[in-house]
């Protein structure tokens, strides 16, 4: 992939609707020469598809923030379930390493996050755990 690639690409990161006629102009190349980088992209697998990004996608809660847990023994299926009941928790993803979980968590008002921290922090089996908040986030670039 080269440099034009990647200006392609950003492009269409930007505007996936974007006409080959608009990218063309942006890229300075024909509209032959951007519809064939995007089918040969498109081949080599670096372009996987084109997507909809809808309102209800993006985050609505004022306050987001992800809480990492460590969890003791072999608790994580019933800690995962008591999580999922917990209306302010966006998702809950189980991972490697130092932390065995990481909670998406959004609420009106920082109290309200308090509240839920405070709530998973009393879970039999949390052992551990470390909260940032979300200062910003830009749309996902990857389908799915």
């Amino acid at each position: 992939m080269d440099s034009t690639d990647q200006r392609l690409i950003a492009a269409l990161r930007r505007d996936g609707r974007a006409s080959l006629s608009h990218l063309a102009g942006l890229l300075n190349l024909s509209r032959t020469t951007v519809r064939t980088r995007i089918e040969k992209l498109q081949q080599q697998g670096e372009i996987l598809g084109f997507t909809v990004l809808l309102k209800g996608d993006t985050p609505q809660a004022a306050v987001r923030g992800l809480m990492m847990l460590e969890i003791e023994g072999h608790g994580s299926d019933r800690i995962r379930h008591q999580l999922i009941g917990i209306p302010a928790i966006e998702a809950v993803h189980a991972t490697n390493g130092r932390w065995d979980m990481i909670v998406e968590i959004g609420t009106d008002s920082l109290e309200d996050l308090d509240k839920v921290l405070a709530q998973i922090r009393r879970i039999s089996g949390v052992t551990r755990s470390e909260t940032s908040l979300l200062l910003s986030t830009r749309r996902s670039t990857r389908p799915g």
